[in-house]
């Protein structure tokens, strides 16, 4: 079986969704998706085959201060307003193929970080009711969310403990992995000062928390490692984009670029794909 890995990284998952277009164009349909945050969001899209609705999401809402904004922490302690998002989007506004994506005969794995434990766990993407809580809860980045529930259990962004999910894609029976990165090759992760910052904040609360924050940087880069060794094995693919993305894009020409710059990479690289998968 083959997986399709997708990284997070907020704005700069355009880039994964303009690759995942490219899939849905050629009729390419991996039986295993999983991913952290942005990844996972957009890629419950390609799950139900719909083709440009991340994009046309970006299009029409990214500067609306509904889906992103200051004012949204009065509403609901998030700089994205959490109900405008994963509800009135999906459920009216740029409706979401509900029969589609529970139609999908593969699986659907969203990547989370337990907030009292600071471990990953992994959540069932088709067992998600139409509120999307497992997509609330990947995409939870401490400071600009609040931690998620879902079944009683608080939780943050996958991409804390575990940002590239190819380890848990080779457990479920993945023999093979084609793995998008949102980061350029030869990006090294750092200890920012918001990590810091926030891992203090946090860790009255949840005590667990703080050391994953302190971490993060060297996990990313050792799962960098991880996934350059399996594509030098055969076991894996890698596509990124060709140059450092903003992860916070507000600009509609450069988000429609991104998604470009994903979809002509698919294009590019679709026979290398399909006999990939065999």
């Amino acid at each position: 079986m083959t997986g399709l890995v997708l990284e997070g990284g907020t704005f700069r998952g355009i880039f994964s969704a303009g690759f995942m277009d490219g899939l849905l164009k050629n009729d390419v349909m991996f039986e295993y998706v999983i991913g952290v945050s942005a990844g996972i969001s957009n890629g419950v899209s390609y799950v139900s085959r719909q083709y440009r609705r991340n994009m046309e999401i970006m299009e029409n809402y990214r500067r609306d201060k509904r889906y992103m904004g200051a004012g949204n922490y009065l509403k609901c302690r998030s700089i994205f307003g959490l109900d405008f998002v994963y509800d009135e989007i999906p459920n009216k506004l740029i409706p979401f193929d509900y029969e589609a994506y529970h139609a999908y005969k593969g699986r659907v794995v969203v990547g989370v970080t337990n907030a009292e434990t600071g471990r990953e766990e992994y959540l069932d993407g088709l067992a998600s009711d139409d509120k999307w809580g497992c997509l609330r809860a990947s995409c939870a980045i401490p400071g600009y969310f609040p931690a998620i529930e879902v079944d009683g259990k608080p939780y943050f962004d996958g991409g804390i403990a575990s940002p590239i999910c190819v380890k848990r894609a080779i457990k479920d029976g993945c023999n093979k992995n084609v793995i998008l990165l949102t980061q350029p090759k030869g990006f090294v992760k750092k200890c920012t000062k918001g990590n810091v910052f926030i891992s203090q904040t946090i860790r009255h609360k949840y005590p667990a928390m703080e050391m994953p924050l302190l971490a993060r940087h060297k996990l990313y880069n050792d799962q960098v490692h991880f996934c350059e060794e399996l594509e030098k094995r055969g076991k894996a693919l890698i596509f990124r984009p060709t140059e450092k993305l903003d992860s916070f894009q507000s600009d509609k020409d450069e988000l429609e670029r991104y998604w470009q710059m994903g979809y002509d990479t698919a294009e590019k690289n679709i026979d290398k794909i399909r006999e990939f998968i065999g």
